[in-house]
């Protein structure tokens, strides 16, 4: 055979541009791209990049997050006001900074060390995730610290933990393509993590059979060869009776689990309460179903399991993650190309954010707070003395109730909208409004940072470097791609500066992420999330790399339990006994329908950073309730949704993809038309998770829409145009549920 050459490939000449490779700031998929950045060093567009992570896909957001770096909405100088009757004035580093750091002090010693609270965010780089844990500790010297990432994932975290030892997703994506059958429960991924179904259509070009649990009929679900339109909040119930159909059916691989997990014969007796029948009852699907759904799991030869929030964000959200977990551990479905399970994290940094030290119980390398050994070797690498470090704290929203009661009067808060992303919205303003010190750090002012005393202008994702570890657990390196404005300074600058104001500037003696880096990687060092063995060296040359790594030689673990061997000391699945309970907040005459939130599409998280893009907010400029049309509204009546919390007037989606006996509303604006006006503030007692996914309402006509807020503006800026209150929600999707009742 000759081969004949070909003419030389044509390549578009740059002038007077860079492109620089970092990844997206976004969702947990974390898409490589190219940053432009053009003579004078500002970015001013984005190209897709490449990455075996996303191969040249971008979703909305993703195209349109460079836009934020530039935007005017940027603050640019500190904020200050001694009380909230005051306006905000602009004021200098020094003053924000050392009036901080005195109100600090003075609340610590009226009140206590714990009466100044700080909570990050699971969107900051894992440097500064690392960073915010140990100023709280070391500096602040607080047993309260969280961050938001409490609203995310941690109901799987704590499964992860109780079944395996580890926290953190089993496969990698690449390993959807090997699979023969696929379960997703809970995770609009068509919405959420839009670049991901590449990996689904991949699996469905090879054969592979797809299942869909969600009481909505999302994109993705419409495709599927199962959609089960279950009543939100019954997910263990469903899954439990899945279970005891592959027992029923010996469909159960009896010897893998005789070898590599314990409680079997336990499990199998809760089970045994759990027929098809039963599930049908609570759930509000076919028993047939049931059996279907577990007999084409059950028999494939390599299945695999992803959730996200749907199946979390519930008082029974760790016992619902177990109840997957179960499934995929008595067929075998473990450790093996194609076979596997895993969580699809929220936020870009869901997973390393809460790996170093955040979260209220943990410390860096996932070691526990409680554990004298794990405090001991934590407290050797900080140079403090164990004993010096505090107990655990409460979580995010104990945090709030906290606040309210004047247990907490003071709070730092970094990268977080509490005022849009916690529950039960009235509750998180009055516990806001109580304190009597607030500084936060962010880039925009947010609904929550305008209520503060103090605003700390701090730099985008791009104007800094850094890692993150994403749904994978992979590793990849963020690169600075252009200088912040005059003014803006970096989270790593700006807690460094206050812990020496505090008088512990030698514990933070830090120029920027890598030194913060190089200390983490020592800090975690021999621990499960062992980071030692990554440095941004070998991230720039792979791509990323999984966790963990302990050392330089390693080539990190995309897999976990290769073999069949788990981080439990014996190796072993733990499975878990799970019970199914009703929600926390039950339908009743007055309200007689289940509201479940989540995403669209064009919006991330709170809508801080979102909410200002122009073509995003062309795509969704106001939220809406998306509803069945048996309840006789006309698509874009307004429609007022009340619970026993609150209410608010929006416009219907009119839609036979939702079950009859459940509304939907996007959670990503702030109040009066915000979806946590009306969710319930009740936790899984394990993970401390709020229950989004389900409370009790009531429908009825709305008279006028209820007005979408402006985002908040600084001191001289005019407010932004808000969208017009009568256009029209998003076009329905799907071809209907409404044979489910």
């Amino acid at each position: 055979m000759t081969f004949v050459e070909g003419p030389a490939p044509v390549v578009a000449e740059r002038t007077g541009e860079t492109l620089v490779p970092t990844h997206c700031c976004f969702c947990g998929v974390q898409c490589g791209m190219y940053l432009r950045v053009d003579r004078g060093g500002r970015v001013f567009g984005v190209e897709p990049r490449d990455h075996d992570i996303n191969r040249m896909r971008m979703c909305p957001k993703g195209i349109n997050a460079y836009q934020q770096v530039n935007h005017p909405d940027r603050l640019t100088a500190p904020l200050l006001r001694r009380s909230r009757d005051e306006p905000f004035r602009e004021v200098g580093w020094e003053e924000a900074l050392d009036h901080t750091a005195a109100e600090l002090r003075r609340i610590q010693q009226e009140s206590g060390r714990d009466a100044f609270g700080v909570l990050g965010g699971a969107s900051l780089f894992t440097e500064k995730a690392y960073l915010v844990g140990k100023f709280a500790r070391v500096a602040v010297r607080t047993r309260h610290v969280d961050y938001n990432g409490r609203l995310c994932m941690v109901s799987a975290a704590g499964a992860n933990k109780l079944a395996f030892g580890i926290d953190r997703a089993a496969n990698p994506f690449a390993d959807i393509l090997q699979t023969d059958c696929l379960l997703i429960a809970g995770a609009n991924v068509g919405e959420c993590f839009p670049v991901l179904t590449q990996y689904l259509w991949g699996a469905r070009d090879r054969g592979a059979r797809l299942i869909v649990v969600d009481p909505r009929e999302t994109v993705v679900a419409r495709t599927a060869d199962e959609h089960v339109a279950l009543r939100s909040g019954t997910d263990a119930a469903f899954f439990n009776a899945v279970l005891h159909v592959l027992v029923r059916e010996e469909l159960t691989d009896e010897a893998f689990l005789a070898a590599h997990a314990t409680g079997w014969v336990e499990l199998k007796a809760k089970v045994s309460e759990y027929p098809p029948e039963r599930a049908a009852r609570i759930c509000g699907v076919p028993a047939e179903q049931v059996v279907r759904v577990a007999r084409m799991f059950g028999s494939a030869e390599k299945a695999m399991a992803w959730h996200a929030r749907g199946i979390e964000h519930h008082t029974q959200g760790v016992a619902n993650c177990l109840s997957v977990i179960n499934l995929c551990t008595a067929t075998g479905n473990l450790g093996r190309p194609g076979a596997g399970y895993g969580t699809l994290t929220g936020q870009g940094n869901g997973q390393g954010g809460r790996e170093h030290g955040q979260k209220s119980d943990m410390l860096p390398g996932g070691r526990s707070i409680s554990d004298p050994v794990h405090r001991a070797e934590v407290a050797a690498v900080w140079g403090v003395d164990e004993a010096d470090l505090p107990p655990a704290g409460t979580s995010m929203m104990e945090m709030v109730w906290q606040m309210q009661a004047g247990e907490i009067r003071g709070l730092l808060g970094v990268c977080n909208n509490p005022f849009v992303s916690l529950p039960h919205y009235s509750t998180v303003k009055d516990g806001y409004d109580q304190l009597a010190f607030h500084v936060q750090l962010d880039f925009f002012l947010s609904e929550t940072a305008a209520n503060a005393h103090v605003v700390l202008p701090v730099t985008t994702w791009a104007e800094d470097e850094g890692v993150m570890a994403n749904a994978e657990a992979r590793v990849v390196k963020h690169n600075k791609a252009q200088e912040p404005p005059p003014g803006v300074r970096t989270d790593t600058w700006v807690l460094c500066e206050l812990a020496r104001r505090l008088g512990h500037g030698d514990k933070f003696p830090f120029t920027g992420s890598r030194e913060v880096f190089e200390e983490l990687r020592r800090a975690s060092a021999g621990a499960v999330n062992d980071y030692y063995g990554i440095t941004y060296e070998r991230l720039e040359a792979t791509g990323g790399i999984a966790w963990p790594c302990p050392t330089l030689e390693h080539p990190g673990t995309p897999r976990l339990f290769e073999g069949g061997r788990t981080y439990h000391p014996d190796g072993k699945v733990h499975l878990q006994l799970v019970d199914w309970h009703p929600p926390a907040d039950p339908k009743d005459a007055e309200y007689p329908l289940t509201l479940t939130t989540g995403r669209t599409v064009a919006h991330f998280l709170s809508g801080n950073q979102t909410r200002r893009l122009d073509p995003l907010v062309d795509q969704a400029p106001r939220p809406w309730v998306e509803l069945h049309p048996s309840h006789g509204f006309a698509n874009g009546a307004a429609v007022k949704v009340s619970s026993r919390r609150g209410s608010t007037v929006l416009p219907a989606l009119v839609t036979t993809a939702i079950r009859a006996d459940h509304v939907f509303i996007p959670y990503h604006w702030a109040h009066p038309v915000a979806a946590n006006e009306l969710t319930i503030d009740a936790l899984d007692p394990r993970s401390k998770i709020p229950e989004f996914k389900v409370c009790a309402v009531r429908i009825e006509p709305g008279g006028e829409l209820d007005r979408v807020a402006a985002p908040p503006q600084p001191p001289g800026r005019p407010p932004r145009p808000v969208p017009d209150d009568h256009m029209p929600p998003t076009s329905p999707q799907g071809r209907g549920t409404d044979d489910r009742r």
